[in-house]
């Protein structure tokens, strides 16, 4: 009996998690993808324009936090000049943002 609890705890939890996944895929897509692209290079005519990173580099991704990203997925982003090249991303729970991060985390090669 015990073993059938544990069990299905963990297939809970990773059905949960794929979820959670999928969910973040669908956020990026809606809100990111044009800019950063669908696969993270932000080689879009308007990832090109605004300077989007290349979310594959290895480098690029040890260049900021986790909290620099939500912070900037919650506030928006400035280039050195102060203009906005990134607007807030309104609507989205503390949770998605989170999985958001993880998402474009997963794009490192």
């Amino acid at each position: 009996m015990k073993k059938l609890l544990i069990i299905t705890l963990a297939i809970a939890a990773c059905a949960t998690l794929s979820a959670r996944a999928d969910d973040a895929k669908t956020t990026y897509d809606a809100k990111c993808a044009k800019c950063h692209g669908q696969d993270g290079k932000g080689q879009t005519t308007m990832g090109k324009k605004l300077g989007s990173k290349d979310y594959t580099d290895p480098k690029v991704q040890s260049s900021f936090t986790d909290d620099d990203a939500i912070k900037a997925i919650k506030e928006g982003f400035k280039d050195k000049d102060g203009k906005a090249v990134m607007k807030a991303q309104e609507g989205l729970a503390d949770e998605d943002i989170t999985a958001l991060v993880a998402y474009i985390r997963a794009f490192k090669q």
